[in-house]
């Protein structure tokens, strides 16, 4: 079976796509990272990629000034340029319009620190302690339209504890997080996980 070629979007340090990068490795897993994408040229992400032996690129958003669709549509050639597959978000930082989405619909992958549908969006460590939550987590899910919104493919939990502030639970979260995305992009590259019901 011929693997999928996948592309990593990110706009900082890339924490996530590093480990993806490093579970594509591994010669029995089903997808290789063909391109790490970013839409801003200082992200420190873009060192590592390179430093991995994959191929890279930049889409400066601040080019395309409020026209997200002439910058997706950038995006869109660089990724069929390089084959693509399947999409990653890895920390990029751009909403994404109903068109892109729609392009990739069931190829675009995101992972998000929380639970969802709990605490949706930004500051998601900070909320969940505030609100006292027993557990928190990551959660990898298709992209659709509505922000962190998709059919979830994978979830996983961590305890929140007393002591906790936002550096300690964000930390525990994205340890989850490494282990968790390389597991659901797996799922997705064997086909073993597909939207239902359309």
């Amino acid at each position: 079976m011929s693997k999928k070629r996948v592309a990593v979007l990110i706009s900082g340090r890339g924490s996530n796509m590093a480990a993806l990068i490093e579970a594509a490795k591994e010669p029995a897993y089903p997808a290789e990272i063909a391109l790490v994408l970013s839409n801003r040229p200082d992200a420190a992400g873009l060192r590592f990629a390179r430093e991995a032996g994959v191929a890279t690129a930049v889409v400066d958003h601040t080019v395309f000034g409020r026209d997200r669709e002439a910058f997706e549509r950038t995006l869109q050639e660089v990724l069929q340029n390089h084959r693509i597959d399947l999409v990653c978000l890895g920390g990029f930082m751009r909403l994404l319009t109903p068109w892109f989405v729609g392009r990739w619909h069931g190829r675009l992958l995101n992972i998000h620190p929380a639970l969802l549908p709990e605490f949706k969006g930004l500051d998601t460590h900070e909320r969940a302690l505030k609100a006292g939550v027993k557990f928190h987590g990551a959660t990898v899910h298709f992209v659709v339209p509505e922000m962190d919104s998709g059919p979830i493919i994978a979830q996983e939990r961590v305890p929140v504890y007393e002591s906790d502030n936002v550096e300690t639970l964000a930390a525990r979260v994205l340890e989850v997080e490494h282990r968790l995305y390389p597991q659901a992009l797996k799922l997705v590259a064997e086909g073993r996980v597909t939207i239902a019901n359309e």
